[in-house]
């Protein structure tokens, strides 16, 4: 049995959830949850010294890095496959799940943290700048520095608007993308959908959906709603986000949205 340890709020744990369910493999779920700093615990340092999600655990074999994990399953298990066979289209795949690990994570890390995220974990404490830097991932400490101003001055921060920018630049090329075909790589559902779609949800998560609604960007609209109606979505997305959590993060998106409307005026 696969056993993934995840967060309903995590994009990278929802693309692993996404591929699981679309390649049709069973699996159980370890809830770690990193708004509480449950994967600061020691039992799960031990199995991830980075002390993030998700985490696959395969038998004996421990594998992190989401990225990898999909690349594990699709090479492991043949049934289902989320590469398309000629080389073209498989480095188009690739050119998506690159730009996510390299660009739209960090940019959409940003954009949670300062428009949701930072309220959960000010309620819940903090602590002192020090401690939050010493007992925090093993992401540095100058990310861990970047991250503390997230949380303290919201969309303000640093460099904040920057990442926000970016992640709505990715919109706009899969606006492009999406008018020459059904799907980001051609006619077929591939890994590349399966690696962007967490992302546009984290938007819809944060009420951030007139970003395309309302004629803005008609195909990714309709590539987001062909998403939805999957019946691999819920399992892989709906089911293991907290109504409380997914409550709070669309009141904060709402509070956050006339800040990001400003953005794209």
């Amino acid at each position: 049995m696969l056993t993934l340890y995840h967060h309903g709020s995590s994009t990278c744990a929802a693309k692993v959830r996404f591929a699981l369910e679309e390649k049709g493999l069973d699996w159980e779920g370890r809830y770690v949850d990193i708004l509480a700093g449950e994967q600061f615990s020691p039992a799960y340092l031990k199995l991830n010294p980075k002390g993030v999600v998700p985490l696959l655990v395969d038998g004996s074999f421990v594998l992190p890095e989401s990225t990898v994990i999909c690349e594990y399953l699709e090479e492991k298990y043949t049934d289902y496959p989320l590469m398309p066979v000629d080389p073209k289209s498989r480095a188009q795949v690739r050119l998506w799940t690159k730009a996510v690990d390299e660009e739209l994570h960090p940019a959409c890390s940003a954009i949670t943290y300062v428009v949701s995220h930072r309220h959960t974990i000010l309620r819940n404490g903090v602590g002192s700048f020090e401690d939050f830097v010493e007992n925090g991932d093993s992401a540095g400490k100058a990310a861990r520095l970047l991250k503390w101003q997230w949380i303290q001055e919201g969309i303000e921060a640093p460099g904040a608007k920057d990442k926000i920018r970016l992640y709505l630049d990715y919109l706009d090329k899969m606006e492009a993308v999406l008018a020459k075909s059904k799907w980001l790589v051609g006619s077929r559902f591939t890994m590349a959908d399966v690696a962007m779609a967490p992302y546009v949800n984290r938007l819809a998560a944060l009420a951030m959906a007139p970003l395309w609604q309302n004629g803005r960007l008609p195909n990714v609209e309709r590539w987001f709603k062909t998403i939805r109606k999957r019946p691999t979505f819920e399992p892989a997305f709906t089911k293991w986000l907290p109504d409380g959590l997914r409550d709070e993060m669309f009141a904060n998106g709402q509070k956050s949205w006339p800040d990001i409307q400003k953005l794209i005026s």
